[in-house]
This record gives structure tokens, sequence and C-alpha cells, in this order.
């Protein structure tokens, strides 16, 4: 796992010593950041299941203004903050259950949710994300998931976008429309 491009290209993350994070894949990560490169400069970002963070590392190293990082689980919330070390970065890392974090967390630009892929969590997220309504017009949910898992329709002001797929990666992208 490396940083892609900006200002932290090249630096080689720390990555999972077991299998309970999956890791996005360079290739995929390099799909994801294709769909939202003109979506990130200066933008608030939320890395919802961080893992690695190595997501919401790469949008701050390509000039996102804040990105919050939040995993449940203390090994994910551990590599994170050494992530962004390595990276030579700070930024809020909160040890949280996702449904918790998002009752009260402000508005954010783009949103990232990349959970356990066979945990159920796609609509209870996705779900929840409309109905707090926590991104900005114009804002941005990209959903990594397995390629045929159903993903939910958007609910209004969030309209659905593109689907992507990368091998056995899917890649789902929902909007707020102003209103």
């Amino acid at each position: 796992m490396r940083v892609i491009t900006g200002t932290a290209r090249g630096r080689r993350l720390a990555e999972p010593k077991d299998m309970s994070v999956r890791p996005t894949t360079d290739m995929v990560k390099e799909a994801i950041f294709s769909v939202v490169q003109f979506d990130v400069p200066g933008r608030r970002v939320l890395d919802l299941f961080a893992g690695t963070g190595q997501l919401g590392i790469e949008a701050l190293s390509r000039g996102a203004r804040e990105c919050v990082f939040v995993d449940s689980s203390p090994a994910s919330v551990a590599l994170v903050r050494k992530n962004l070390e390595i990276c030579r970065m700070q930024a809020p890392v909160i040890r949280s259950d996702a449904l918790a974090y998002l009752s009260g967390c402000g508005k954010f630009d783009l949103v990232f949710v990349d959970p356990p892929y066979h945990g159920g969590l796609y609509d209870k997220i996705l779900q929840s994300l409309f109905g707090f309504d926590i991104l900005n017009d114009g804002g941005i949910i990209l959903v990594e998931s397995m390629y045929g898992e159903p993903m939910p329709p958007a609910a209004p002001p969030y309209v659905s976008g593109k689907s992507y797929r990368y091998g056995k990666i899917s890649l789902t992208t929902y909007r707020r429309q102003g209103l």
C-alpha cells in the first residue's frame, strides 16, 4: 500500500497484521480518485470504516482541507494513527461505531464508505447518511462493495450516481442535490 499522488506521494503505508482489515487495492484506489479527483481539493472528507486510513490519507495528500477517520476497531484506529504519522499528517481519528458517529458529526463534502463486505451494513449506513443528511450540497458518497451487492436507492435530496466495476469490486456513488 502506498500513497499514489500529492504531498505524500510514494509513502508506503503500514498494513494490517491479519485479515481483519481488507485494504483497498491500489488499482481500486486509483479508480476511486479518478471518480472524485475534482471533488477533493479544499473539501472536508469522512473516511468511515477507515481500516488503514489509506483513502482519507490519499484525500489529504491530494489537497483535502480536513479528513476525519472513524473506525470501531482499536487496532484499526492505531493503524490509521501510524499511517498519518508516516505521512507527516494530522487528522482526527475517532474510535466509534459508524452509525453512532453519524448522528452528530456535522457536514462533509465527501464520504468514503467501505464497511466489511459481509456485515450487512450497506443499507443501514446509507439510510443513516441520507437521514442525518451530513453532506453539503453537491457532496458525494462513494461506496466500495463486492460486485453484485445490491445498493439501496437514494432518498431525496440524494440521487444515485454511476456505478463502476473493477473485477470483484463495485464502486457506487450518490450525490446530494441542492434544495
